[in-house]
């Protein structure tokens, strides 16, 4: 199998009452938390992968605020060894339409099979790098309470 790289693009949505959405998964017998997101399309913008992912995930149309952060590190994916990830993170404000429940439990699916999601909310300040799953997510963490830390 030929070596390839694997864009991924997430967006930080932090609501007015410093609460973060988070997505729990379970895919390939693994429980997962990330950022929502998913993969870059062949011909598609970063910011309109964004909005593509969250209109699917969430049924939310998202105003893409700013970047945030791309990863800077070497990073293989958890599930391909021959692929190399590369995270883009940008923070986005959820305009309409959320059409998904937010839970406050982890790993609270309705029914435990292959490619579940939730959505979950978590206050910033409860936030911390052993809440998510992949170390590119640990980095933003690791900034997010940099930049929240301050306020």
């Amino acid at each position: 199998m030929a070596a390839k790289f694997n864009i991924r693009v997430y967006g930080i949505c932090i609501n007015e009452n410093d609460e973060i959405l988070l997505s729990d998964e379970y895919i390939k017998h693994t429980y997962i938390t990330k950022f929502p997101g998913g993969g870059l399309e062949f011909g598609e913008s970063t910011k309109d992968c964004l909005i593509r992912e969250w209109k699917e995930e969430t049924g939310a149309k998202i105003v893409v605020l700013n970047h945030f952060y791309t990863t800077d590190f070497l990073q293989f994916s958890a599930f391909n060894p021959n692929s190399q990830v590369i995270g883009i993170y940008y923070k986005v404000e959820i305009k309409s339409g959320l059409q998904i429940p937010t839970k406050t439990k982890p790993f609270d699916f309705e029914k435990l099979e292959d490619d579940a999601q939730v959505f979950r909310r978590m206050a910033i300040s409860e936030l911390n790098e052993n809440s998510v799953t992949f170390p590119t997510d640990k980095k933003v963490v690791q900034l997010l309470k940099k930049e929240y830390g301050k306020k």
